[in-house]
Formats: C-alpha cells, structure tokens, sequence
C-alpha cells in the first residue's frame, strides 16, 4: 500500500429524477456506460456491472486511444439510498479508495453526495473536477 498523502473529496448534485432512477442508474450497464467514467474526448469501451455485494465492475474507456481500466468492488448495496464500492485505476495508481454514494429523496427528486475517500493528495482537483463531470453527464442521461 501506498505511504502517499491522501484526502477525502465530497461531491453534491440536486436531480430532478428520482433516488430510485439515479440509484439504479449506478448500477445498470446501459445506462452507466453512458457517463460513468466516460470522457468528452473518450470512447466507451466496456462496461461490465455484476451489481450485488461483492459483485464487481470494469469500465474501460478509450483515451487518446489508450484504454483506461476502472475497477471496484460493491461493499454496500442499499436500493435507493447507499451504494459503496472499493475502486481502483491501475493506469495511475495501485491505490484502492472508498466511494459512498449517498442519496436523500427530495419532493421533485433527489440529493445525492459523493464521499471519495484516500485520494491521493496529488489527484483531488482532478477528482473532485471528474466526478462533479460525471454526476451532470449523470443528470443528462437520465433526461
């Protein structure tokens, strides 16, 4: 394990879905492979979702033509109002993190908040900045 600095971001988004539809939208390969882990220059190249606890995930999307593997572990599953996974990217790190998803019902949909813990110190912009990305392209695909 890493001896590296490392912190923990949170990230909130207010949808006008509901907790039940953004929740299930984490854990739906259809509907993840369209902005998890995606980016505006990338190209989805898998995406493999086993969503129970201990099931597994890998996204992989293509970067300047070099594929970008994103790994995790479900270690809570609670439909719709928590969902935890370890997570890991071995193209910068061998460093697992934690991330909780949080979601509050709201009248006319939801909040949810994003707690990704042991970033390494060096990434936390770019994390927070991907993240707050991922959750708008999140917003998007669920119209």
């Amino acid at each position: 394990m890493s001896d590296e600095p490392t912190m923990n971001i949170a990230v909130t988004h207010r949808f006008t879905a509901s907790a039940e539809r953004v929740f299930d939208a984490w854990l739906d390969p259809v509907k993840a492979g369209k902005w998890l882990f995606s980016t505006p220059t990338g190209t989805m190249v898998k995406v493999e979702i086993d969503a129970r606890l201990g099931g597994k995930f890998l996204v992989i999307d293509r970067r300047d033509g070099v594929d970008v593997d994103h790994v995790g572990e479900y270690v809570e599953i609670d439909r719709p109002r928590r969902l935890v996974f370890k997570f890991i990217v071995p193209k910068y790190t061998d460093l697992w993190t934690t991330v909780a998803i949080d979601i509050v019902a709201l009248d006319g949909g939801c909040e949810l908040t994003l707690t990704h813990e042991g970033v390494l110190t060096e990434y936390t912009d770019r994390t927070k900045d991907g993240w707050t990305m991922m959750l708008d392209g999140l917003d998007e695909a669920l119209g």
